[in-house]
């Protein structure tokens, strides 16, 4: 299978970064999504940072196949730090934010989000956005 990302073999599996300051919405979003999503992707593994300077190096590391950003971490959300990466980082993986209200939604557009999924965590949207950006990737690559 092609790579997604620099440095994401599917004998390593596609890294997937968590950013967020609450060890618990990191630990939901793992059992939301498990190890493997869909057959046509490697399994999974995950990288979590629990401060955006760490994120950012993360990412500017490459190897990073999707980024999960939780908008209400603090004191930089996941929001900023979206916008932050867009604006910075160049090639940026695919980014989703979460986001605590529905109200949010127009916010996570203008941080150029790929996705935006609401908290709670729906562990079957979460997987279904999370797959849809990996395949949407994938299929973009020559």
């Amino acid at each position: 299978m092609a790579e997604i990302t620099r440095g994401n073999t599917p004998d390593q599996g596609l890294a997937i970064l968590l950013y967020s300051t609450s060890a618990l919405v990191r630990e939901q979003i793992r059992q939301a999504l498990g190890v493997r999503l869909h057959r046509d992707l490697p399994p999974l593994r995950y990288i979590e940072s629990a401060t955006a300077p760490a994120a950012i190096r993360l990412i500017e590391q490459g190897g990073i196949a999707l980024a999960v950003l939780d908008g209400e971490a603090s004191p930089t959300g996941g929001m900023g730090l979206a916008k932050q990466l867009r604006d910075e980082v160049d090639p940026c993986p695919p980014i989703l934010v979460l986001i605590g209200r529905q109200d949010d939604r127009w916010l996570a557009r203008w941080s150029r989000a790929d996705a935006v999924v609401a908290q709670p965590i729906d562990p079957l949207e979460l997987s279904e956005t999370v797959t849809s950006l990996l395949l949407e990737q994938l299929a973009s690559r020559p």
